[in-house]
């Protein structure tokens, strides 16, 4: 029967440490992109939203193009009937009858003026929405370069690192294969719990690599026997001493 081989402490955070400076390179490939990715999906993002913007405005434009049509028909139409009872008045038989034609041409004449103020609001608020539509315009044309700057910022640097970062991806995997378990969890929930990704720090200057804090010298004596995992008491890393840092490298 095969026997599971029982690791030594100082193999575990050889393996563990091994694991963080793997990591850290990535850290710092994704350091090198910086905000870029984030940058440049908020770009297309926000080209999205002003091509949202300037559909609205199109059917906006067209809506106003169909009241001003409607208006000017209407007001074609009342003309029509002025003219119509102006011809009318020429055959009155009396009074009455030139009254009733009077009031029919009197309210004809407030639709004409009524649908002409219409239109004018409409062709304010369409010159209006034409503006706002060139405005877009040049705000996409604006992004679209920004774009375009970000995109090729983003594909050099990529470029640059990912032949890189893909070796790195496959050390890392095969790294945490040698991690104990538990080990490996432990290092996972740290590492996630900062944004600098460290889980294991060395001392430095008598003081924990990532909070700073001072380490006793007895919790010092501790961690160089290599007897047990030793956590910062203040960050909750794990902690190494100088020599073991130096020690471990990655190729």
């Amino acid at each position: 029967m095969a026997t599971v081989k029982d690791f030594s402490f100082e193999e575990k955070l050889v393996s563990v440490l091994a694991l963080q400076k793997i990591d850290s390179k990535i850290d710092e490939i994704k350091t090198l992109k910086g905000e870029l990715p984030m940058e440049v999906k908020d770009l297309e993002d926000e080209i999205a939203g002003l091509q949202t913007r300037l559909s609205n405005i199109d059917a906006e434009i067209a809506n106003i193009d169909a009241f001003i049509e409607a208006k000017s028909n209407a007001k074609k139409d009342a003309q029509a009937l002025i003219k119509k009872y102006e011809k009318q008045q020429d055959n009155v038989k009396n009074n009455r009858e030139f009254e009733a034609i009077n009031k029919e041409m009197e309210m004809q004449e407030l639709e004409v003026k009524l649908n002409e103020k219409h239109i004018k609001d409409a062709t304010f608020e369409q010159k209006d929405r034409t503006n706002a539509r060139l405005k877009t315009e040049e705000k996409i044309k604006d992004v679209e370069e920004a774009l375009d700057i970000k995109r090729k910022e983003l594909e050099k640097i990529s470029v640059e690192t990912e032949k890189e970062e893909a070796v790195l991806a496959e050390k890392s995997a095969a790294a945490k294969e040698k991690v104990e378990p538990r080990l490996l969890s432990a290092y996972e929930r740290i590492r996630n719990s900062y944004r600098n990704g460290l889980a294991v720090v060395p001392i430095i200057r008598d003081s924990c690599g990532g909070c700073f804090n001072v380490i006793p010298p007895q919790r010092q004596s501790e961690i160089r026997q290599h007897k047990k995992i030793i956590v910062c008491e203040h960050c909750g890393r794990i902690l190494v001493d100088p020599d073991l840092n130096e020690k471990v490298t990655i190729s």
